[in-house]
């Protein structure tokens, strides 16, 4: 059904990642490709001066480690990514970089100030050029 698709997860909450995964491999082409993406966020100056010099680099290669067992455990083959800055740009950005045909996200049970879909998926559904499925959590 599917080329390219883009498996956004949120590394906190890598149960909901392994499902949104899984169903991205059953909705792949035959030769096709999937892209793991996690993105870690930028963090404000005046915060960062608080926090261990390193934390973004830890950030970066923690994420990479639990992507690259995902693969390894699940035995979907699957290229992984790292983005920087907020997520639903650098989702977007992703999505238009790999040409991707279908974005794939989890989203959390809102709170009255998302009440249909969460900030981030929200930001994905109505600004992406390509289709978004949003897994949610149940």
């Amino acid at each position: 059904m599917y080329k390219k698709i883009i498996v956004a997860i949120e590394i906190g909450a890598l149960a909901d990642g392994e499902r949104i995964f899984r169903k991205a491999a059953t909705l792949l082409d035959e030769g096709g490709e999937i892209v793991l993406l996690n993105v870690v966020e930028d963090i404000p100056t005046y915060v960062a001066v608080d926090l261990p010099p390193d934390i973004v680099r830890t950030a970066v290669d923690d994420a990479e480690a639990k992507l690259s067992g995902l693969v390894r455990d699940t035995r979907i083959p699957a290229v992984v990514e790292i983005g920087h800055g907020r997520p639903a740009s650098t989702i977007l950005a992703s999505a238009e970089t790999h040409k991707a045909d279908l974005i794939i996200l989890a989203s959390h049970i809102p709170d009255f100030s998302n009440y249909f879909i969460g900030a981030t998926a929200d930001r994905i559904v109505r600004h992406a050029r390509c289709s978004v499925l949003v897994d949610r959590t149940r």
